[in-house]
């Protein structure tokens, strides 16, 4: 039986069930879609700059506003998921999700792509929710391979999303990157409506205001100095000022968490050692992943692009089209759909822990050996191979390891947190390594040289390496007790 049939009855009596696999490959194809537009867009903001006539400043804020609004909205949506029902929370986050992406291909200015591109980010919310519904609808033995399956999606999507991208670009206009995308949500809102039930498990709570306004606040300050923090200088007002406030703020919604009633976020349970860890160890992992995988594309493309004397002073990359940098990635992408519910049927015999320090210590050699071996495309592919793996594994145990620390009626936000985390420690692998290669040029030119690309893949694999001792330091199962709503904390 699983979780949902054993939980309290919904309203109206209990709906009839879905089959495990069907709910678990819509739930598969709104998550690809999602991931899809998150990294579509990267390889179009040239495009993007130039057919909207902005600066390079507003053309990234095309992908920094959807982090933004990704970032606020995954725990605000999560928290009303656990309150009002999994799949409310799921229909009216892919409705905005998929209105919006309609809108990006309307847009006719870059103000108007930016509030669109804000308003996708909502999306963010289908992965706790989606996390949410497969504990509550699958039965407790498959759970590992069905969280294994939707984590792969976050690196299966992320890569496809630029190789796709790549022959999009190819043939047609920047807005059939949405107009395309906006097929599959499309579809599978259609089929999620009547097809997957509402779970019957439930935490009655008020909306906590003040709680969300700070976390977003602090949330939003910290995303924008972290993506703005490159073009406007790290050492700026601005940066340092958004910097402060975010630490400002989230010390203020820590103050609210623990002196309102019914906090958005029980900060009890986020500093239980199990919860505590498996978060660290999303931080870190995104870091990690983000570090290689936006990096590889530049890497194979250069010097493709540069001018004739400029070209001749780089002695690394392979000269690569953004359509054949691209495929450098698929395999690291097909690899993380097959060890997504691989890590999962592993899971049973050895441990979520063990599995996603396995995955993590994989992720690990991969970066190190991006950066030692990097002079064949063949080493490339079987670097990225063993990144993908690395990932694949992680992010579905990071995954089994919330569900398996917190009770049902509390999974949506406590995913929707761990995602956030995730998303973060993303966005700050991309930065830093952005910063790494604005700053070790080769001598006289803004180019990066090749040791800069070689630090950024050690300082992955390093930190890769971290997240394995951060997510050892989670409980063993027979050490962890479910968190409740209500947990003072551990």
């Amino acid at each position: 039986m699983s979780t949902a049939q054993a939980g309290r009855p919904a309203p109206g009596g209990a709906p009839r069930r879905t089959g495990a696999n069907l709910t678990l490959g819509l739930l598969a194809v709104v998550a690809v879609s999602y991931v899809l537009q998150q990294t579509l867009v990267v390889p179009a903001l040239p495009s993007l700059q130039r057919d909207l006539g902005t600066t390079n400043t507003w053309a990234t804020w095309v992908f920094t506003g959807f982090l933004l609004t990704s970032a606020i909205s995954t725990p605000l949506l999560g928290k009303l998921g656990d309150t009002y029902g999994k799949k409310r929370l799921l229909v009216i986050a892919m409705v905005i999700f998929a209105a919006a992406t309609v809108l990006c291909a309307l847009s006719t200015s870059i103000a108007m792509l930016i509030v669109a591109r804000a308003l996708q980010g909502a999306g963010g919310a289908i992965f706790p929710l989606s996390f949410g519904i497969i504990r509550d609808e699958l039965p407790p033995e498959r759970v590992g391979v069905g969280l294994g399956l939707l984590s792969a999606t976050f690196g299966v999507g992320g890569g496809a999303g630029l190789v796709l991208s790549g022959v999009i670009l190819e043939h047609l206009s920047w807005q059939w990157l949405f107009w395309i995308g906006a097929v599959p949500v499309t579809l599978a809102l259609l089929l999620v409506v009547p097809l997957i039930p509402e779970s019957p498990i439930r935490t009655p709570a008020r909306l906590d205001i003040p709680g969300a306004v700070t976390l977003s606040g602090a949330l939003g300050a910290l995303l924008v100095a972290l993506s703005e923090g490159e073009s406007w200088g790290w050492l700026s007002p601005a940066v340092l000022g958004l910097f402060a406030g975010a630490v400002a703020l989230t010390v203020a919604w820590i103050a609210i968490e623990l002196r309102v009633a019914e906090p958005m976020v029980d900060i009890g349970m986020m500093r239980a050692p199990a919860v505590l860890w498996t978060n660290v160890g999303a931080f870190l992992a995104g870091f990690a992943m983000f570090g290689t995988f936006l990096l590889v594309p530049n890497f194979v493309q250069m010097p493709n692009g540069l001018p004739p004397e400029a070209a001749a002073l780089v002695h690394y990359g392979f000269g690569a089209s953004v359509i054949v940098a691209g495929l450098y990635l698929l395999p690291s992408s097909l690899v993380m759909l097959l060890v997504g519910p691989a890590g999962g049927l592993a899971e049973r015999r050895l441990g979520a822990r063990r599995v996603c320090t396995t995955g993590l210590a994989v992720l690990a050699v991969g970066a190190v050996m991006l950066a030692l071996l990097h002079a064949s495309g063949w080493q490339i592919v079987v670097a990225m191979t063993l990144v993908g793996a690395g990932v694949g594994l992680a992010y579905a145990m990071l995954a089994k390891l919330i569900v398996d620390a917190v009770s049902p009626e509390v999974t949506g936000v406590a995913m929707g947190m761990n995602t956030v985390m995730r998303t973060i420690g993303g966005v700050v692998g991309g930065q830093v390594g952005a910063a790494v290669l604005s700053a070790v040029t080769i001598d006289g030119t803004p180019i990066p040289s090749e040791g800069a690309f070689t630090a950024v893949f050690l300082v992955s694999g390093a930190v890769a390496l971290l997240a394995t001792v951060g997510v050892w330091r989670v409980p063993r199962p027979a050490r962890v007790r479910v968190i409740p709503a209500s947990a003072p904390g551990a």
